[in-house]
């Protein structure tokens, strides 16, 4: 399962985005509670083919976030984040960004400053990793003197590089490796190595205006500069309009995002952006039984796909009947695009594209 972790100064909104997000209303908000909840990646394609099949189950692609209640005497507190499994152990970072103006809840910096926020996360983030590279080489350090290793070795140059990027206040993830050192870098947790998805929880005044456009909110914040980093993606919102939302009937929600010239909520938008963020994408089974989405990196072959579903069909697989998206719904069945040529048969190197259908033919 994709896992990612909100964190944020107090007061930006982060719990009550957790909240909403989760549907967990009743979460301990005592400091140092961890708190886990489950969203549903929202997907038109799966709304379409639970329509043509009408199964008994449907079932969605999803992400588990993670919140903790943390606050340092100054800054975010991340280096608490570091012992913290659900944060060590998420894909990504959701940073909860503080835009909105409101006297009765005060910012703990005393002025809204959004990308002076952003900065000061960064800083944390990489100050956690930085202890984190320093114990790991001063370990390395003392193994080689045992012994010389390649291995050890290769991991000393690697942290080193780690270590001399976070000193001169770089990320890593801009560094953006691949190959073994990225697995290496995995390793080691670091929380600046994560993806991040900067989530702007506007001003009510300022949603008519920015609406989802990212690119403005991100200019009007302050946070234009954050968009370029590697791994960096934003969504724009307020929270307070999103509780709105929620306590409508879903006719009643439509309306009012009409009204405010969007078409879905900022809170389905946090949750696709993260799961695109991460490099995800969604294959489908279809059937009267079932219509489930399955989530995979990009560039997975069909037979590690078909390990998702089972072990069993992974080792036993022979082949991948396999039909896009469009051409199922196009021609309205899975006899129409088998008669027109449009359901292929794929061997197990075949890569997974995002909206196959997929009918796996394996031993068993």
């Amino acid at each position: 399962m994709l896992r990612a972790a909100l964190v944020g100064l107090p007061s930006s909104g982060k719990t009550t985005l957790f909240q909403l997000m989760t549907s967990i209303h009743d979460a301990p908000r005592g400091k140092g509670d961890v708190n886990i909840g489950i969203s549903k990646v929202p997907d038109d394609r799966l709304d379409n083919l639970t329509a043509m099949y009408n199964p008994r189950k449907r079932v969605p692609a999803t992400v588990e976030f993670t919140d903790i209640i943390v606050a340092g005497r100054t800054g975010t507190g991340a280096q608490a984040l570091v012992d913290v499994a659900g944060y060590k152990n998420a894909d990504a970072l959701v940073h909860v960004v503080r835009a909105f103006r409101d006297p009765s809840i005060p910012h703990p910096s005393g002025s809204i400053d959004p990308a002076r926020d952003a900065q000061t996360m960064e800083d944390e983030l990489i100050l956690a990793d930085l202890g984190v590279a320093e114990r790991r080489l001063e370990r390395i350090e003392k193994d080689l003197k045992r012994g010389k290793s390649a291995e050890l070795q290769k991991e000393r140059e690697l942290v080193q590089r780690c270590k001399d990027a976070l000193e001169h206040g770089t990320p890593l993830r801009a560094l953006q490796l691949a190959g073994d050192d990225l697995k290496l870098l995995r390793g080691f947790q670091f929380l600046s190595a994560k993806a991040l998805l900067l989530v702007i929880n506007l001003d009510e005044n300022d949603v008519a205006e920015v609406g989802a456009d990212v690119a403005r909110a991100a200019e009007r914040t302050g946070l234009t500069s954050f968009l370029a980093h590697a791994s960096t993606k934003a969504v724009a919102l307020c929270a307070r309009i999103e509780l709105e939302i929620s306590q409508l009937a879903a006719d009643d929600a439509k309306a009012f995002l009409a009204d405010l010239g969007l078409t879905e909520t900022g809170l389905d938008r946090v949750i696709r952006t993260t799961y695109d963020l991460l490099g995800y994408l969604s294959f489908f089974t279809v059937g009267e039984d079932e219509c489930r989405a399955w989530s995979i990196a990009r560039g997975t072959s069909a037979q590690l796909a078909a390990g998702e579903i089972h072990s069993d069909i992974q080792r036993g697989f022979i082949r991948a009947e396999v039909v896009p998206y469009d051409a199922l719904t196009t021609r309205g069945s899975m006899h129409a695009a088998r008669e027109h040529g449009e359901v292929r048969l794929e061997g197990k190197d075949y890569i997974v594209q995002d909206g196959d259908i997929i009918n796996f033919r394996h031993a068993t």
